[in-house]
């Protein structure tokens, strides 16, 4: 069986977040960096063989601290982002394959999505192990129109309409190949993993996961993270 490697994604700078002292993924709530709600996860999954976290290079120090600080005990490496998320998360599958080795399945997330759950990696996984890749997707509870180039409008079936999230997990190799194909061709604009994955000819498996796993881009989604923490913690201490 396959090794599983987290790459971990945190090299945004949060414009939209509005923040000047800090970049998102390093904003706090209860004293932790959004950042390692993030990391622990994967962390505490027993299926996760090691994580690999790409952070903006000025960032680092402070993120090792953190590491340090939260016990986080997978982190095999810590690597700069490139120009693009594109860019970066290639990076971060080059240090993956050289501390895990490239015959392992690697699970490429947003550091910034903390609310996934232990479930969500676990069938991530047993989709790859079967079916070669996996992408986690909520289902669309609203009417989304696609603008042609032409000027009209395409408005997919609900029903058969997914929205992809993270994680996203590939067979490392074929991961590899595909950016080494984009690097080839000058192609460093791919809005994510799975994006790329269709590009060169790979069928897309997915699995479905929960609604709350968001991405915390804006001051909202802030603070519907903060509640649903809450939520959590009522859960633990009340039982329901």
């Amino acid at each position: 069986m396959r090794k599983n490697v987290a790459v971990i994604f945190a090299g945004g700078t949060g414009m939209r977040m509005n923040t000047v002292s800090r970049p998102k993924q390093f904003l706090e709530l209860n004293g932790k960096p959004i950042i390692i709600y993030t990391l622990e996860l994967f962390d505490n999954h027993p299926q996760i063989d090691g994580i690999v976290v790409v952070c903006i290079e000025s960032w680092i120090p402070f993120l090792k601290k953190q590491l340090n600080k939260f016990e986080i005990s997978k982190v095999v490496a810590v690597v700069p982002g490139g120009s693009t998320g594109q860019d970066s998360i290639y990076n971060g599958l080059v240090a993956a394959k050289k501390h895990l080795g490239e015959e392992c399945n690697v699970l490429i997330h947003d550091g910034v999505r903390p609310l996934i759950k232990e479930k969500t990696i676990s069938d991530c996984i047993a989709t790859t192990n079967e079916k070669g890749n996996c992408v986690i997707c909520i289902p669309a509870t609203e009417t989304f129109v696609v603008k042609q180039e032409d000027g009209s409008l395409e408005i997919p079936s609900r029903a058969n309409s997914l929205i992809a999230r993270a994680p996203q997990c590939f067979i490392l190799t074929d991961i590899l190949g595909a950016h080494e194909k984009a690097i080839a061709e000058n192609r460093h604009d791919f809005i994510d993993s799975c994006t790329m994955m269709s590009h060169y000819g790979f069928q897309i498996n997915t699995a479905i996961g929960p609604m709350e796993n968001i991405k915390i881009t804006t001051p909202t989604d802030f603070f519907i993270f903060r509640a649903m923490v809450e939520v959590h913690e009522n859960q633990q201490i009340f039982g329901f």
